[in-house]
């Protein structure tokens, strides 16, 4: 039998968050191009507003109910980091995620953690840039 369970975890495989491993050099070359601005330097505090259009308060697809001017701590405080929340894969914007097409030594990559549909993803572009 297949479940609607399963063909969900089956369909949330396909597309998942990027995140930048410990092989990354601090060239920042992934922070210009991220559409999304969900890309940061080690110790920044990050917020919803940086980047995008989203202001006020709203229900985020994934993060629930969310403040866009709250600081948020930083996900790495050595490393450039990708924030999960606003990570949409470049999902609507461009055919691959642009901080893996840049990166020069290939650590940016899918967060086996964090699987979304494309469906979610786009749902997290229209929330950030309304």
């Amino acid at each position: 039998m297949f479940t609607v369970s399963l063909y969900l975890k089956i369909e949330r495989q396909k597309y998942m968050a990027i995140i930048i491993t410990d092989d990354c050099i601090n060239c920042g070359a992934c922070e210009p191009e991220c559409p999304n601005t969900a890309i940061y330097e080690g110790a920044a505090k990050w917020r919803f507003s940086d980047g995008t259009g989203f202001t006020g308060k709203g229900a985020h697809p994934t993060a629930g109910d969310v403040d866009s001017d709250k600081e948020n701590d930083a996900i790495s405080m050595d490393l450039y980091y990708i924030s999960p929340e606003k990570c949409t894969e470049c999902v609507g914007f461009h055919d691959e995620p642009q901080c893996a097409a840049v990166c020069p030594v290939d650590c940016c990559i899918d967060d086996e953690d964090v699987r979304e549909s494309e469906e979610v993803l786009l749902s997290k572009k229209t929330f950030l840039h309304v």
